[in-house]
């Protein structure tokens, strides 16, 4: 059974920082290319970061260029966002995905961020 399960969301003040995780269970994680997604409430899902399957390559919304950081963890089953001098504008719903060219896609139920004073 296929499982992403994101954690590490939760309120935070402007400036401040979160890390996100997402564990991966029931395909061979090393084989995919992992991305974090967001959706504010009203708006629609937007790519935030991606990193591909050996972890050698990444790529940013420009939104989020210079504070946040993708990275994974193959040996884990885990990939993560560490997201640095938050904004208002960045709370949404984090989700993570896992996709393998255009033939599979998985995705996480998604954990909340919220940025305010």
């Amino acid at each position: 059974q296929v499982q992403l399960v994101e954690s590490g969301g939760g309120l935070v003040q402007p400036g401040g920082s979160l890390r996100l995780s997402c564990a991966a269970s029931g395909f061979t994680f090393s084989h995919y290319a992992m991305s974090w997604y967001r959706q504010a409430a009203g708006k629609e899902r937007e790519l935030v970061a991606t990193i591909t399957s050996d972890g050698g390559s990444t790529n940013y919304a420009d939104s989020v260029k210079g504070r946040f950081t993708i990275s994974r963890d193959n040996a884990k089953n885990t990939v993560y966002l560490q997201m640095n001098s938050l904004k208002p504008e960045d709370t949404a719903v984090y989700y993570c995905n896992a996709a393998l060219l255009a033939i599979m896609s998985y995705w996480g139920q998604g954990t909340q961020v919220t940025v305010s004073s």
